[in-house]
């Protein structure tokens, strides 16, 4: 790989590393969890533009392997790990609004494919082609799991305010 392009890469890396981390975090729920997936990402990027010498659209290579490393970690039941400390005696201040995580909650309960395809239409706007394109599905199952994501969000959401 020549200077220009371990540089080109470098700076990639440097510039897109909070953007995929806060579609990693949509994706897990989890602070811990996205930080693993986006270093995993990123060591997987790392190695396919060295191999491959260049990689022609490395933003997409990227939001894919991002993508396809979550759907692969939910499959594997036996890799995710249980951690339980002390409970303390009252709840950590919350920062976030009561919305945010009425909607991160009801995401975390949504099957991983539907999770994928709604964080990368509504939070990375891409199209219904485009998310198509990258997760190598028909653009009709794009728009089912839409659909699905978003009515199962509706009845998490609704049901929280009840």
């Amino acid at each position: 790989m020549t200077r220009g392009a371990e540089a080109a890469l470098h700076a990639f890396v440097e510039g897109r590393r909070t953007a995929l981390f806060r579609s990693a975090y949509l994706l897990c729920g989890n602070r811990d969890e996205a930080e693993d997936l986006v270093q995993t990402t990123l060591v997987k990027v790392v190695l396919g533009a060295r191999r491959h010498g260049r990689l022609e659209n490395i933003e997409a290579f990227a939001r894919r392997t991002l993508v396809n490393t979550y759907i692969s970690a939910r499959r594997r039941f036996w890799r995710r790990e249980q951690a339980y400390g002390d409970v303390p005696d009252r709840p950590a201040h919350l920062v976030d609004s009561d919305t945010g995580l009425m909607v991160r909650t009801a995401l975390a309960g949504l099957a991983p494919k539907q999770r994928v395809v709604l964080v990368l239409r509504y939070w990375e706007d891409l199209s219904v082609a485009a998310t198509a394109e990258l997760l190598g599905m028909r653009e009709s199952t794009v728009k089912s799991h839409t659909a699905r994501g978003l009515a199962a969000l509706r009845a998490a959401v609704r049901e929280e305010h009840v």
